[in-house]
This record gives structure tokens, sequence and C-alpha cells, in this order.
């Protein structure tokens, strides 16, 4: 069982760019799902979480820049990215948990294989 994100590529500065997650099964519609995303060198990091009642949690660093969004009638879930930076160059994972908990604490039992978001300056 493996989560799809797609969306990914590169773009300038200040552009936007929108990823996507497609979850296999309806049963992704109840757990927490987001995204992570790691830097060469750097450590994985907590980007956006949103829960299957909608509420959201974000990293400070993509906070008023970054909007995550679900769809659950379609198994979805979206990360609007706007005013990229160059900072914001990472794979960028999808992922999904029963718990919020785990989620944020980057243990979720599912994951995406990731896709690359490059931003030039």
């Amino acid at each position: 069982v493996q989560l799809q994100a797609s969306g990914g590529g590169l773009e300038q500065a200040g552009e936007s760019m929108r990823l996507s997650c497609a979850a296999p099964g309806r049963i992704f519609m109840s757990y927490v799902m987001g995204w992570f995303r790691q830097a060469p060198g750097k450590e994985r990091e907590f980007v956006a979480a949103i829960t299957w009642r909608g509420s959201t949690r974000y990293a400070d660093s993509v906070k008023e820049r970054f909007t995550i969004s679900r769809d659950n009638g379609k198994n979805m879930v979206y990360l609007q990215m706007n005013s990229l930076k160059p900072e914001d160059t990472a794979v960028y994972y999808c992922a999904a948990d029963p718990s919020l908990i785990q989620f944020l604490g980057g243990r979720s039992n599912f994951w995406g294989l990731g896709t690359q978001v490059t931003v030039s300056s």
C-alpha cells in the first residue's frame, strides 16, 4: 500500500506549485494526511498536515505561503505552495497515519515515494 505523490518540478522563486497525493483507498480519508520534505544533506522535516475533519497544522517556515487541503470524495490531498523560495527545494513526501501525534513525529505508517521540488533563485 503506497501513497502516490505528484506535481513536483522546477519553478522560479516567487512562483507557485501544487503537489497532489493520491491515497489508494477510502480508509485513508479517516487518517491524518500531509507532507514532509527532505533537502540534500538535511533531516526530513514536517511541512503540513490535515486531519479528516479538515484541521490543519503547518511548519513555521511555510505558514502564510503553503495551504494543505483534501478531497475525501476523490481520496486526494493537495499542497498549494505559493511564494516559493530556494530553501523550499527538497523531495516532498506524502504521508498518512491514524494518529496525529505519530504523524507529527514523522512516524507515519504510510509514505509515498516522494516528488522533487526545485526552486531556482
